[in-house]
Formats: C-alpha cells, structure tokens, sequence
C-alpha cells in the first residue's frame, strides 16, 4: 500500500471518517476538503472524495480516482483534481475528467496543487481564477446554478475525453502509484 509514497502512519478522512494511508499527498486532500466545509460553506455530504473513474481509450481500460466532486442541490457542479507540481500541465486532462465523471459537462474544473488552484470553466476550458480564494463558494454556486450549462456530453465527444484522461492519467501514471490502475 503506498506505491511510492512515504507512510507516515494513518490519518482519519475528513469527511468519511475512513481511517487512509497518512501521506504527504493525503495530507493536502484532506486540507482541501476542510477548506471546502470551513471556508467555503459545503456540507460533507455535498462533497465525494476519492470517486472512481473508469476510461476506455481503444481496447484499453483503467481506472483513478478524481479527487472530489461536489453536489449542490443533487447537481454536480465542480471537480477538483489535486496532483502534485505544475497546475497547467493538469488543465486539459482534469477537464477531460469533468465530462467523463457526470452525463453532463461539470461547469466549474479545479486543478490544485494543494499550494494554490487553477479554476477552469468547465465549458470552455478557459481559466476563470486563481487561487483558492478563486474556488467558488457553495452560496456562489447555488445562485448561479440557473444559469449554468448542464448541457450532455455526446458519446463522440466522450470517447475523445477518455482517451485523453487515459494517456496522461492511467498510461503516463508511475508504475508504482496506487491512485491508478490498468484494467485488462
């Protein structure tokens, strides 16, 4: 267990309770998900950590786990994907994630790297913040939930995504990281 991560010993899940590998990385998962509930005003139950995700690219398949989605009033609104290093490297395949993770496009994509975020608008792909002061709020996203685009991922354009989650995620993962898997 650990992969390549040093285990500091074990650490009880902010939102779950679920006692998990005491990491470096963890230990930035799980400031993220208190920063959620503190500061930005999301019930635990609105936030899922750790969501499984599985891509076909071809006759290829694997498997990860997207960091967080969040639900507000039973709508997935945001994706939040932490990995360690440079935060533009994970734009494109964090937003391949958020229209692969729901049957619609997810509209707010969150890249961090547990030190600052790059927030994206996950209809277009542009950066819309920084920082994260950046992430928007639970009573932000409630009042703007109207107007958001829910529109529906084509299959077309879902294939395209895959592939994509699974070339930088699942084929350009560490042979050692646990967080990813190759499914025969």
């Amino acid at each position: 267990m650990g992969g390549h991560h040093l285990i500091l010993g074990e650490l009880e899940d902010y939102l779950t309770g679920e006692v998990l590998a005491d990491t470096h990385d963890e230990r930035y998962r799980q400031k993220i998900a208190r920063f959620l509930v503190e500061e930005k005003g999301y019930a635990k139950a609105e936030i899922a950590p750790r969501r499984p995700l599985v891509v076909a690219a071809g006759t290829r398949k694997g498997q990860l786990a997207v960091d967080f989605t969040i639900a507000v009033d039973g709508r997935m609104v945001m994706v939040i994907k932490y990995a360690p290093g440079s935060l533009v490297t994970r734009h494109r395949p964090t937003l391949a994630i958020s229209r692969l993770i729901a049957p619609h496009r997810v509209p707010v994509v969150v890249v961090t790297n547990g030190e600052s975020a790059d927030i994206l608008d996950g209809t277009g792909g542009g950066l819309i913040a920084t920082g994260f002061d950046g992430i928007p709020s639970r009573e932000m996203l409630a009042r703007q939930l109207d107007g958001m685009d829910f529109e529906p991922v084509s299959d077309a354009r879902r294939e395209m995504e895959a592939r994509i989650v699974y070339a930088f995620e699942i084929e350009g993962s560490c042979p050692c990281d646990d967080s990813t898997c190759r499914i025969p």
